[in-house]
């Protein structure tokens, strides 16, 4: 499955349970994770999205690892299965 793909169905599944997925755009700011998952009561976390057997590079771990030591929960998704798990995580602030 192609990350754009993933990317639609993580932002479909969701939407269906309440939140919101914007595409997390940040010009000057490489290696930011691809998707910003936000539930109400201020629930939010970032997710990278990757292809199957896709890796995370340098600098999207060190961006990774920024936002960790902020305080917020950062995932890497490479696979259909994960997105319930993942976005009820962020849902449920675990």
């Amino acid at each position: 499955m192609r990350e754009k793909e993933l990317e639609r169905k993580l932002s479909k599944y969701v939407k269906s349970i309440g939140g919101m997925c914007p595409k997390l755009v940040c010009p000057g700011t490489d290696g930011m994770p691809d998707r910003l998952v936000l539930f109400p009561d201020g629930r939010a976390g970032f997710v990278e999205v990757k292809a199957p057997k896709g890796s995370v590079r340098p600098l999207q771990a060190k961006r990774h690892r920024e936002l960790t030591a902020l305080g917020f929960q950062v995932f890497v998704l490479n696979s259909e299965d994960d997105i319930p798990e993942v976005a009820r995580a962020i849902k449920e602030g675990r």
